[in-house]
């Protein structure tokens, strides 16, 4: 009994030494300071170190002793760490409490040093969450406050944040001149972290702009600042973002060995700052403060016990208090090691779905520039085609070749649908296509489409029905070209696999909720049916009933495809009920809005008909820069059949001679061309004659490579073959403009 009594008395006396250092740092404000500033420097070390949680408990110790001394500043000081540390565990949500405490802190003592940060530290949080308009926003009040406090290094770290974000939101050149900024100010203010990843960011933004060689230049000067400097992380970054940029200039060794570095990198930065080590320091920090509390509780029950039965009491507690922390400690122990071989297990599954994702990206590109290649080949030839067959039907042939030459003109016309269709399907699984909403009249829309195939029907000797809801509004808001789409197709393909029989069109509402109408578009026929084995593949590419249907009656099967693309992008869904010899049923809904304003009606015009035509031709020059001599005389002759007169070259370099000597009112333009492209005899021509009319007169109608026309600085693009109709169109209305401009002049 006596070791127990003098055991208390040594607690008690510790307590009291305890309680008294308290009450010191307490009641001395420059001990007070001393001790938070302590905690502050000890929490970022531990950050340094990835000990996570021990970083915590240093501002945890750092926010008590501020709190007591009531210093808000220390306090916003604090709160900001806290909001910096919980950004990088993940914590947004309270990452941003904890900032906006800080916030409200400093705004109150015109903290601005401290109040910039934790606004750069909030944009951050945002990019974080996926809010990069916000982040912006928090971002340029940073910069402000930086610069109104005079902190250079500040702005530079904001001004890389920023240019970050650009990036996320594709505006690349309001990256690019933001990470400019970035760069310059790093160098000047000695920050060579900063400049180095500025740099990466930099050369990553000119590879997404096209300029693979200034990126080039400098992914090389930010890799070698951080080689010098051992920024690991941003090695890292740079490795991949170079392996990038020399795929995309066709050196695939080079590019194979940097993605290997930065893999290989990548795996030593995880085994480094891996997630376990982490966790193992939870546990100790858990255990720790389990000690902590036994200890305190220990301590008030020596102060109040009095006899032996309290004591006893006391001991029993802490003896149960004890094994179920050993017990919480052993659990906590297996879980830790339950977690590492998870983490393990991830790491490998994570490098494996990296490659898998580049791998993938690079097969989108190949699948591009292969479409973008194969549809030039085609188009090509298909212009000469299409061009000889009007030709020659519209210059009064012989009776027996007539049908030779229809049947010419329909084979050209069908390739050039397939080509179509599959463009049509590339840019529906690439989430390309736009809706263009306007008021149309349906019910007339439908009458149209019926109209224009009837003669097919006749052929089949079907009879159309069309069925119309008497209560339903006739005008709506919508993208009237891809509903036309759908229904051409639906009943195309009905009046295809229907012998002597009837087509049933009907059009009813579902639904109604204010504007908003829901109607059921239905196309029944009793043709030859599907069976219920080909019902399930119906909308998928390429797929038809059998290799006898598709000999007996034609198709690519990309119809349907198209249609169930079309119909998810107006928010709809399609159905098919079938049952053979007896018929199909497609049917599909989709929302549509009721509008008032009734549809413009749209005569075709007729543009250079010598009679009608307000325009002198008598002077207009036409440029045709064109290599194929087949395609050349086509182009001549449809010019002359509009009364334009036009000149020929065959490649870029003298097209360029041609105008710096000429005076033309438009260029024809084609790409791909012997010696300089049409793009960069385009951008040559545009150093000197910012105004010129220059069309694009291509087979390339890739969507990807559309931005590289842009850039060079073409008006406009007519894609091969052409429909006369907008080919007409396009040159009368740049003409027309000229002769307007002149006018005004």
């Amino acid at each position: 009994m006596s070791q127990i009594k003098q055991y208390t008395i040594a607690f008690i006396m510790l307590l009291g030494a305890l309680v008294y250092s308290q009450k010191s740092i307490s009641d001395d404000p420059e001990l007070l300071q001393n001790s938070i500033n302590h905690h502050i420097e000890q929490s970022q070390i531990e950050l340094e170190r990835f000990n996570y949680s021990e970083s915590q408990r240093n501002l945890d110790e750092a926010l008590k002793l501020a709190e007591k001394g009531n210093n808000k500043k220390y306090l916003g000081i604090i709160y900001g760490r806290k909001g910096k540390l919980q950004l990088l565990i993940e914590e947004e949500d309270n990452a941003i409490n904890s900032l906006n405490e800080a916030k409200t802190l400093q705004l109150e003592i015109n903290d601005y040093s401290n109040l910039a940060e934790t606004y750069k530290t909030l944009g951050e949080v945002f990019v974080s969450k996926g809010n990069y308009y916000q982040a912006t926003s928090y971002f340029t009040s940073a910069k402000n406050l930086f610069e109104q406090v005079d902190l250079d290094e500040g702005i530079a770290e904001t001004l890389l944040c920023e240019g970050k974000t650009y990036i996320l939101l594709n505006n690349f050149n309001q990256a690019r001149s933001i990470l400019e900024q970035a760069v310059a100010q790093a160098k000047k203010t000695g920050l060579q972290k900063t400049q180095s990843e500025g740099l990466i960011n930099h050369a990553l933004v000119y590879n997404k702009l096209g300029d693979n060689q200034k990126a080039i230049e400098l992914i090389n000067e930010g890799m070698q600042l951080a080689k010098q400097n051992k920024f690991t992380s941003i090695l890292n970054q740079a490795y991949i973002i170079a392996s990038n940029i020399h795929n995309n200039i066709g050196n695939y060794q080079l590019s194979r060995e940097l993605l290997n570095t930065h893999l290989q990198l990548t795996d030593s930065i995880r085994n480094l700052t891996r997630v376990s080590s982490t966790k193992e320091q939870e546990t100790e920090f858990l255990i720790k403060e389990k000690n902590d509390r036994i200890e305190e509780l220990e301590a008030q029950a020596k102060e109040e016990e009095e006899d032996n039965g309290v004591r006893t009491l006391i001991s029993i507690l802490s003896v149960a208090l004890i094994t179920i922390l050993s017990l919480l400690t052993l659990s906590l122990y297996k879980n830790n090691n339950i977690r590492l071989k998870t983490n393990n297990m991830l790491h490998k599954k994570n490098g494996e779905l990296i490659i898998a994702k580049e791998k993938a990206e690079l097969a989108s590109k190949t699948k591009a520039n292969f479409l973008s290649t194969v549809t030039h080949e085609l188009r090509t030839p298909l212009y000469a085609v299409t061009g000889l067959s009007n030709m020659l039907l519209e210059e009064d042939p012989k009776p027996s070749q007539i049908q030779h030459l229809k049947s010419l003109k329909f084979s050209g016309d069908y390739l050039l649908t397939f080509i179509n269709d599959i463009l049509q399907i590339n840019k529906i699984e690439a989430n390309k296509v736009n809706l263009e909403l306007e008021p149309f009249n349906l019910k007339k829309k439908i009458n149209n489409i019926i109209l224009a195939l009837n003669n097919s029907a006749q052929d089949n000797n079907v009879q159309i029905h069309f069925e119309y809801d008497q209560h339903l509004p006739e005008n709506f808001i919508a993208d009237q070209i891809k509903i036309s789409q759908i229904l051409i197709n639906l009943i195309g393909n009905s009046i295809k696999f229907t012998k002597d029989g009837d087509i049933w069109i009907r059009v009813y509402q579902m639904e109604v909720k204010k504007k908003m109408y829901t109607l059921r578009f239905e196309v029944e026929d009793n043709g030859i049916g599907i069976s219920q084995e080909k019902q399930e593949k119906m909308f998928e590419s390429f797929s038809q009933g059998s290799i006898q249907i598709n000999r007996k009656y034609g198709g690519t099967g990309l119809g349907l495809s198209i249609v169930k693309g079309l119909i998810d992008i107006l928010k709809g869904e399609i159905h098919v009920k079938s049952e053979l010899e007896k018929g199909t049923t497609f049917y599909f809904e989709i929302p549509l809005e009721k509008t008032k304003a009734k549809e413009v009606s749209t005569e075709k015009p007729s543009y250079f008909d010598e009679e009608s035509t307000e325009l002198d031709l008598t002077n207009v020059k036409i440029l045709v820069v064109e290599d194929n001599k087949i395609n050349q005389m086509i182009t001549k002759k449809i010019l002359t059949k509009m009364n334009l007169k036009c000149d020929i070259v065959d490649n870029g370099t003298d097209a360029v001679d041609k105008i710096k000597t000429n005076d033309y009112n438009i260029i024809l333009m084609d790409i791909h061309m012997p010696g300089i492209s049409g793009i960069e005899a385009t951008k040559i021509v545009r150093t000197f004659d910012k105004e010129l009319t220059i069309f694009a007169l291509t087979a390339v109608t890739i969507e990807d490579k559309m931005h590289e026309f842009e850039e060079a600085g073409f008006t406009d693009i007519i894609p091969k073959p052409f429909k006369q109709e907008e080919f007409e169109k396009k040159l009368f209305n740049a003409l027309s403009s000229k002769k307007n401009k002149s006018a005004t002049a």
